[in-house]
Parts: structure tokens; C-alpha cells; sequence
């Protein structure tokens, strides 16, 4: 098991393989500030190669999952006179952020409640597995402080679509939970946190009897999946499978099938 980076702005819980990673400066309603950021990437870059790291979990203390950028940090940068460089270079960090809570090889979920804003949602659109409670309050407000939603837009249409996407970044529109579900953000809809908590239970259950390398691979197709022409796809597909039948795990797993036992990796 790999071990976990000492941190200050987040909570890191191991339980069984699972590592849910609390967001934990209610103060400033877990703004995504550099040292949150920072432990965040350095947490998930820790566990990102340990297939015995099954999955992830993203919520936040004080009822509110993120309210997105430091706004405070921006402002001491505008008086610093920060060049177009800087806050090019700033921005940049963030899309990195976000690109790899996207292209983690572990199940990424995300629970929340209260306020996902700007880049606190921009990490939703991220992950695989989304719930919510009915009253959290979701919204893009970058364009109303004057700038773009810049390093989220591939995410926002990735999970959306292109027109929803237009409609929300385009607007700053607010939305709820509830209308969250029926946007098709969130999978899964809570009345408040113990509900959540049951999400997440049958969530982790079911991911449990799934192989972490398969999951890996599988992930990795879904994503390339809109990128690739029909034989592209064909052959990345064929080269995936293969791997994966050949594999330790695939092995493993049709031998267990084949004896009607479970494979080494369900619990």
C-alpha cells in the first residue's frame, strides 16, 4: 500500500482499499486554495499507480463540497501585479488538477452537499460516479467575476454535452441537486448526508467485485472512445482486450469463473 503524503486542507480516510479525501477548510468554504490544490494533486499522483488503491472518494467538511478558486489569492495576485504569464502559468496548474482527477486509473467518485462552484464543480465533472443531495447548489459563476470558465470547459462538455454546456457556462446558470439529475451530472440523488453515505456504500461494494486493472483499461477506452476513428478504435480496443485476457488478472478472473468461485480481488 502506498503511503499517503502528510496534509493540512484535506482529511485522507483508508478504509479496505477505498481512500475518501475530505476537502477541510470550512472557513473559506474549502476554496481551492494552492496549499488545498496542491495536497489534492500530490494525494492523488501518491495513489494513482496502486491497482490496491480501488477508488476514490471527493466530499467536503462543513457541508459544502468546494466553492471553487480562491478569490482572496486572485486579488493578492492583481495587486502583485501578477504578468499574463503568471496567471497563464496559475491556470494552467488548475487544468492539471483537473486532468488528472479525469484520468485517474482508480473509480473516482464524488458526494456532494451544500455548494459545488466554478472549479469546486469543475472537479465533479471529473469523476466517474456522481451523487448529490437534493438541496446542494451547483453553479459555473466564472463569466459573472468577469473571466472565462476556462480550464473546466472540456469537462463541463464531456459530461453534458456540447449545447448544456453552452447554456450553463454561458449564463452562470444555478441549479440544485435535483435539477443536477436531470441534467445527467449526477447519477445519484440523496435527501441529505447519510444518504450519501449509503451511495457510497453500494457504490464501493460494486466496484469491489470488479477487477482494478480492467477498470484501469476500461476507463482509458471510454475516454479515447470520442477521439478515435471506427478502426482506431477497432485496434486500440482489440490491443486492450487482449491484454487484459492474457493478463494475471484475466486469467483470474475466467478461472474463477469457470470453477464458480470469486476471483482474488472481489471482497
Amino acid at each position: 500500500m502506498t503511503a499517503l503524503p502528510d496534509t493540512k486542507s484535506i482529511l485522507l480516510e483508508l478504509d479496505q482499499g477505498w481512500l475518501t479525501i475530505w476537502f477541510n477548510t470550512p472557513e473559506n468554504r474549502n476554496a481551492l486554495s494552492d496549499q488545498l490544490a496542491g495536497e489534492l494533486r500530490a494525494t492523488l499522483e501518491a495513489v494513482r499507480d496502486d491497482r490496491s488503491m480501488r477508488g476514490v472518494t471527493l466530499r467536503g467538511k462543513g457541508g459544502i463540497f468546494c466553492a471553487g478558486g480562491d478569490l482572496k489569492a486572485f486579488m493578492a495576485g492583481l495587486q502583485g501585479g501578477a504578468s499574463h504569464e503568471d496567471v497563464s502559468e496559475m491556470n494552467k496548474s488548475g487544468g492539471e488538477l483537473f486532468h488528472l482527477i479525469n484520468t485517474m486509473p482508480q473509480i473516482i467518485v464524488a458526494l456532494v452537499e451544500g455548494a459545488a462552484i466554478a472549479g469546486g464543480l469543475g472537479m465533479v465533472y471529473c469523476a466517474d460516479v456522481v451523487a448529490v443531495t437534493k438541496d446542494a447548489k451547483f453553479s459555473l459563476t466564472e463569466t459573472q467575476l468577469g473571466i472565462a470558465p476556462a480550464q473546466i470547459a472540456p469537462y463541463v462538455v464531456q459530461r453534458l454535452g456540447l449545447m448544456a454546456a453552452r447554456r450553463l457556462m454561458l449564463t452562470g446558470a444555478r441549479f440544485t441537486g435535483a435539477e443536477a439529475k436531470e441534467l445527467g451530472l449526477a447519477d445519484y440523488l440523496a435527501e441529505d448526508a447519510a444518504g450519501l453515505d449509503e451511495i457510497d456504500a453500494d457504490i464501493r461494494q460494486s466496484v469491489m467485485r470488479c477487477a482494478p486493472g480492467a477498470n484501469a483499461v476500461a476507463k482509458d477506452l471510454v475516454r479515447a472512445a470520442p477521439h478515435l476513428s471506427h478502426a482506431e478504435m477497432m485496434d486500440r480496443a482489440a490491443d486492450a482486450f487482449a491484454t487484459c485476457l492474457l493478463s494475471e488478472e484475466g486469467r483470474e478472473g475466467v478461472s474463477a469463473f469457470v470453477e464458480k468461485r470469486k476471483p482474488e480481488w472481489a471482497t
